[in-house]
């Protein structure tokens, strides 16, 4: 059977180990049995069939290029966080991106929303996905809290720093912290917290398999992001059986559903502390938390996000003249 060449382009590659890296590495896993997929930090020409790429802005050079040179052929845009929910508002190249694909991808089920009305019909919804994973032993003298992020505005420490802040009197909860200091006025105050207060650990950038297991055996995984597309690590926590507090953004309740009960308001590190609080203080809580995660694990598992991406890939392909195929 002949295989189509594709081309997943996206601008951050494994040095990175940040979300964009770790759906492009996922994909092509999952689309290598039916395609030939080539992995890129760039496009600089080739025949391959069709392009997806990763990143309005910062793929515009490669959605540009490749539209130039094969004007007929698919290319699928896939949107991250800071796409929806700040570039396409205001940057040229984002914005030029969104007209040049033939589909654009979002990882939420409410992200379509954020698209100019005439593009929606353009749109697909592909959520992210993990393996099942088990859950780790967890100790009941303290409840374990995890942040996974890396240290950047978009990702908002600085809530979750405050959080840890407002419990330094409770010896019982404490709160771990994966993630590169991208920012380094982030990491100087994270690493000074961790100095200061016995309850909150930075742990830095860790390896995925490492901070796997950490989300497998935390109680519950703290993601106060201000901007969101989809996140792998709140997707990672589902399928671990760990409950989530997450900012009411949409990047969020698009993975756990409007009536989900743990959110608190973005910023609002009162709200999260509460909810800590409640979940050390109340135990029926987080037994709430996991049967609500666990009827939404099904609609991030492999299988289903392989079917989604062969769909879309099968709309486009189809239509490709035999002639033209590569």
């Amino acid at each position: 059977m002949h295989r189509e060449s594709i081309v997943i382009v996206t601008p951050a590659l494994s040095d990175a180990n940040n979300g964009n890296w770790q759906t492009a590495q996922r994909w092509s896993r999952l689309l290598r049995p039916a395609y030939n997929v080539a992995l890129a930090g760039q496009w600089r020409g080739g025949d391959e069939a069709l392009m997806i790429a990763l990143h309005a802005r910062r793929s515009a050079a490669s959605v540009a290029a490749w539209r130039a040179a094969h004007p007929q052929r698919p290319l699928v845009l896939v949107l991250t966080g800071t796409d929806l929910y700040r570039d396409i508002d205001s940057d040229p190249d984002a914005q030029r991106s969104l007209y040049l694909a033939d589909r654009l991808v979002v990882l939420n089920a409410l992200g379509a929303e954020r698209l100019p009305p005439a593009l929606r019909g353009r749109c697909r919804v592909v959520l992210q996905s993990c393996p099942a994973r088990r859950v780790l032993p967890r100790p009941t003298r303290h409840l374990r809290a995890l942040m996974v992020g890396h240290l950047r505005e978009e990702k908002d420490p600085r809530t979750y720093l405050r959080a840890a802040e407002r419990l330094a009197s409770r010896s019982d909860i404490l709160l771990d912290h994966v993630g590169a200091a991208l920012d380094p006025a982030l990491g100087a105050l994270a690493q000074a917290r961790a100095a200061a207060l016995a309850n909150y650990r930075w742990l830095g950038a860790l390896p995925h398999a490492a901070t796997r297991r950490r989300i497998q055996s935390a109680h519950v995984l703290v993601h106060p992001s201000r901007m969101e597309g989809g996140a792998n690590v709140v997707i990672e926590a589902v399928r671990s059986g760990t409950p989530v507090l997450a900012s009411r953004i949409d990047g969020n309740v698009g993975l756990l559903g409007d009536d989900y009960g743990g959110y608190f308001e973005p910023g609002d590190d009162a709200a999260l502390v509460t909810l800590l609080q409640r979940a050390r203080d109340d135990a029926d809580m987080l037994p709430a938390l996991q049967r609500q995660t666990a009827r939404r694990a099904p609609l991030f598992s492999p299988q289903a996000e392989g079917a989604a991406l062969h769909r879309l890939l099968a709309e486009l392909t189809e239509r490709i003249d035999p002639g033209d195929r590569r």
